[in-house]
């Protein structure tokens, strides 16, 4: 087991962007750095891997951060690798930590026990949820619904072939965001996947736990990350996101509380979890 120490404890586990809390609008990024807390060094991994999509969405904390400026509006973002523990995973999901990715074996990861695994979602995928649930509730309160939206890059191939996209949206039943922002894409020329590369239906996800379950309007916003791998482009794809995010979210019926099913949860599962978080 990676046993922890106390360098753990001077390791801040998110990084928020204030903003207007009337602003509609709460831009998160799961994946936005490679950093490890020193308790972990380097998991056993070369440095190398750390500049990898394995380690981090490259690109997405910088988007963040500016599309965020655009609207005057709060932002939540993590600090550390996902290759300690997925925030973009639910608490039971046996990938939360993973042991192997993309064909690279973690050898920090790979004989860790439960103690563990529960060790760092306290310490570090709990907060950043919280904090979620915290700003999302001050939203609530201050008389504006916030829709959720969460950036991510993807790389432009995978195992050998060639990804056609330059975007895409990722969603599960609420479509309030998804299917103007889709239209908005598509209409200013720009390839974008609709739930592809990757489904936006994932029981325990962010978008599951913080947008299905309490009705609130959410999107998965996934570029390629060699798009916006560097100053250039990510200001390029923040002046082209601004204006079609801004138009979505002007969308009649965005900014209440609805709740939808979802292809990841039956409706006896959803209704079961709805009544929890009361």
């Amino acid at each position: 087991m990676h046993a922890p120490s106390p360098k753990q404890a001077s390791f801040a586990p998110l990084r928020r962007i204030d903003g207007r809390l009337e602003a509609g609008v709460l831009f998160l990024c799961d994946h936005a750095s490679p950093a490890l807390p020193a308790a972990y060094g380097d998991l056993g991994l070369s440095p190398e891997h750390f500049t990898r999509h394995i380690a981090y969405d490259i690109g997405a904390s910088a988007l963040t951060e500016a599309l965020a400026a655009r609207f005057e509006a709060p932002a939540l973002l993590t600090t550390y690798s996902r290759l300690l523990i997925d925030p973009n995973r639910g608490a039971d999901d046996p990938t939360l930590v993973m042991r192997i990715s993309d064909r690279a074996l973690i050898p920090g990861n790979a004989h860790i026990d439960e103690a563990e695994v529960e060790r760092r979602k306290q310490t570090y995928w709990q907060p950043y949820r919280d904090a979620i649930r915290t700003v999302t509730q001050s939203m609530c309160t201050s008389g504006s619904i916030p829709a959720l939206i969460s950036i991510h890059s993807f790389t432009p191939i995978w195992r050998g072939t060639q990804r056609p996209w330059q975007a895409a949206v990722l969603w599960d039943c609420d479509d309030r965001l998804a299917k103007p922002v889709l239209q908005g894409l598509r209409a200013h020329g720009i390839t974008t996947g609709d739930n592809e590369p990757y489904d936006g239906a994932l029981r325990g996800d962010t978008m599951f736990d913080h947008g299905t379950l309490p009705g609130l309007p959410h999107i998965l916003i996934e570029i390629r990350q060699d798009l916006i791998a560097d100053e250039a482009g990510v200001k390029d794809w923040s002046a082209r996101l601004a204006p079609i995010l801004q138009e979505a979210l002007a969308t009649p019926g965005v900014h209440e509380i609805k709740h939808y099913p979802s292809r990841a949860a039956s409706a006896a599962a959803l209704n079961t979890l709805r009544e929890q978080m009361r």
